[in-house]
């Protein structure tokens, strides 16, 4: 038991090591005082968005350093109580500390990866862009899964969701759709789920029996924040009106509510049918066109703009960053990490954390090597 108990705190202490320094601690700790002192002072609440966006701050520094406490303390608690229940003989305690220190290492590993949520827009909401590509109605029945399962895993981490356009397909599925996803560091988890889904299957729309492949594409981009200044030239923009598709009543079938905005030097389309309304949809649209100039901006400065837009160029073959396989075998690839899961009706309900804490742990890879070699 001591020996597992030892491997164990070997890993939670390499974890709280990175979130200490991801933290940079000693200015974590003297921000959250300032923070502390901020929020003593009645007159902070004369400018309430600047209240809100402190107190978010607060409470995110505070959940940080209080939890690298709690658990530097539960792991000291966790090997004095394996050390006396092995001199005593006792391990129903032991195996009970043992356990206690495994919840705790994979609480540290989650900690870890969330520290590297510190991106500019990582904090923000995200709006999710799923599009139907080769495949036709089995792709656009496709996309419509890939909606669902994003929409379960926000529902299931108490995010709040509002589809703000979708375009139905002929038959069965959709062509296009958008989410906008809202709570604590939703852009930072969802920004990993952009690119290209490939589905293997038996076909639910024909008879042959054989195996059909299908694709969508995901694209994820941050809500700007309001005091973000995006400009855009109006002779840069074409708007279009249309009729809703889909639910909501004779207002719908009969009135161009729905409002499009085409960016044309970028060829970035951004669309709202949400509301009833054509001025608020066009508030709506031009919001999320701002979003998508942002998260453009903010990729050419990681120098990734060119990757993710070659990616959504061919939603097909060769691009795609995550396999389901529904038959002949039931299995989950993702392409870039190589994580599998034999359990496709799951994920397809929502189980991505493992993918997405993947894709971040890869991150964290990168500053360990980093780190060893700084070390050496």
């Amino acid at each position: 038991m001591r020996a597992d108990a030892e491997t164990l705190n070997e890993q939670i202490t390499a974890s709280v090591s990175l979130l200490r320094r991801h933290l940079d601690w000693d200015v974590a700790l003297r921000r959250l005082d300032e923070l502390n002192a901020k929020a003593e002072d009645p007159g902070l609440w004369n400018n309430a968005d600047l209240a809100n966006k402190l107190m978010r701050e607060r409470s995110r520094l505070a959940d940080q350093t209080e939890g690298v406490l709690r658990m530097e303390q539960s792991v000291r608690d966790a090997l004095e109580l394996v050390e006396l229940a092995e001199a005593e003989g006792d391990a129903d305690t032991a195996d009970a500390a043992v356990a206690d220190l495994k919840t705790l290492a994979v609480e540290a590993k989650r900690r870890e990866i969330e520290s590297l949520l510190s991106g500019e827009a990582d904090q923000n909401d995200a709006y999710v862009e799923v599009n139907a590509g080769v495949g036709g109605t089995e792709a656009q029945d496709w996309a419509e899964m890939l909606l669902r399962m994003y929409q379960r895993w926000a529902e299931q981490h108490g995010y709040k969701v509002a589809l703000t356009e979708q375009s139905d397909g002929e038959e069965a599925g959709i062509k296009s759709a958008t989410l906008q996803v809202t709570g604590p560091a939703a852009y930072g988890w969802m920004k990993t789920e952009t690119g290209v889904h490939r589905l293997v299957r038996i076909s639910p729309f024909g008879g042959n029996d054989k195996r059909q492949t299908s694709f969508a594409s995901v694209y994820v981009y941050p809500v700007v924040d309001d005091k973000i200044e995006i400009e855009i030239n109006p002779a840069d923009l074409r708007t279009d009106t249309f009729r809703a598709s889909g639910a909501g009543g004779q207002h719908v079938n009969k009135t161009e509510s729905g409002v499009r905005f085409t960016h044309i030097p970028t060829g970035i389309v951004a669309a709202s049918t949400q509301d009833r309304s054509q001025h608020k949809n066009r508030a709506i649209a031009m919001n999320m066109l701002k979003a998508r100039l942002y998260e453009l901006e903010l990729s050419k400065r990681e120098a990734v703009s060119a990757g993710i837009e070659a990616g959504k160029t061919d939603i097909g073959w060769g691009h795609q960053i995550r396999n389901y396989v529904l038959q002949p075998y039931q299995l989950v690839k993702d392409l870039r990490t190589g994580l599998e899961k034999g359990n496709p009706a799951a994920v397809l309900d929502g189980d991505l954390d493992e993918f997405m804490a993947a894709a971040l742990a890869a991150r964290v890879g990168a500053t360990r090597s980093e780190a060893s070699a700084s070390a050496r």
